[in-house]
């Protein structure tokens, strides 16, 4: 047993059923590229009913630079993940530039952040007290972490993207001695979609998937949502799935660009359905453009 050196890995990086409303979350080249001031939140409650379950909140928004040009989108957001006795929690600005290519627009981004990983050892039960090798306090760390992307899309009809997070791969000591370390590695993330549009112009079909790995284990997840898009009330319903992991279903609507929605994950293997993932996205976007060309243009009905 002395001879045989064993490791172990964790995930890092918070995963979100929604991921296909947070675009700019998983890809720093998607801010600002709607034309539109958006604003994303999302909290993520992982293994309902366990103690110490992952529980995530993220807050974030995006603008198009107008007064640069629509060319340059620019964000910033906050992220607070616990899970068991560890807490990490991310805050970021990030820059996208967007070039019009081949009748769609291709866009990159880059997002630099701090990083801050915690450790709660009072809450820890060891058989030994004073292990050195646990800490027996709250301790704290930071460093400074990169991601970056590269996104394509097309007429609202499709997009493909590519980004990486954790590019300089932080390295974050913990405690007043620095006698605790916790490496992240970089991950990968790639994400596609399809919005496929019925004879009816108000109903579509809207595909996305997402595929995660650090270039040792991945996740995918697909989503199917049939939407309703009106004037002023767009609806949705769908499905979700995870090769070999989970399935659930998802529900929402858009009210004057208010975005509410909610999903359920449900594993089907190791805890089973019933401690599944609930997820709620709240969402809100609108037009900021000042500059726009005719924006407050009025017609006199004499001249109509």
């Amino acid at each position: 047993m002395l001879l045989v050196s064993v490791g172990a890995k964790a995930q890092f990086d918070a995963v979100f059923t929604n991921s296909w409303a947070l675009q700019s979350f998983y890809n720093p080249a998607a801010a600002g590229l709607d034309g539109l001031l958006d604003v994303q939140a999302a909290y993520s409650m992982q293994m309902a009913g366990f103690e110490n379950a992952p529980a995530t909140m993220y807050v974030g928004a995006d603008l198009p630079v107008f007064f640069l040009s629509p060319s340059h989108g620019m964000g910033a957001g906050f992220l607070n993940d616990n899970a068991g006795l560890f807490s990490t929690k991310k805050i970021y600005v990030q820059y996208a530039y967007h070039q019009k290519l081949w009748g769609g627009r291709l866009s990159v981004g880059v997002r630099p952040a701090l990083l801050t990983e915690g450790f709660d050892g009072s809450k820890l039960d060891v058989n030994e007290d004073n292990d050195p090798v646990f800490a027996s306090s709250e301790v704290n760390g930071n460093a400074f972490d990169l991601d970056a992307g590269v996104r394509y899309s097309y007429k609202q009809v499709w997009y493909a993207g590519l980004s990486a997070a954790h590019c300089l791969g932080a390295r974050i000591t913990m405690g007043d001695d620095k006698t605790y370390k916790v490496e992240v590695d970089p991950n990968f993330f790639v994400t596609g979609g399809y919005k496929l549009k019925f004879r009816q112009p108000q109903y579509a079909l809207m595909a996305d998937a997402i595929m995660r790995t650090d270039l040792q284990a991945w996740k995918a997840d697909l989503t199917a949502r049939l939407a309703y898009e009106g004037e002023k009330l767009k609806m949705y319903a769908g499905l979700l799935y995870s090769p070999t992991r989970s399935v659930g279903g998802l529900l929402g609507f858009n009210f004057h660009g208010v975005n509410i929605g909610y999903s359920y994950e449900m594993f089907t293997t190791g805890i089973g359905a019933l401690h599944g993932t609930h997820e709620l996205v709240l969402g809100y976007q609108t037009d900021l453009n000042l500059f726009k060309k005719g924006k407050n243009k009025h017609k006199s009905v004499r001249l109509l």
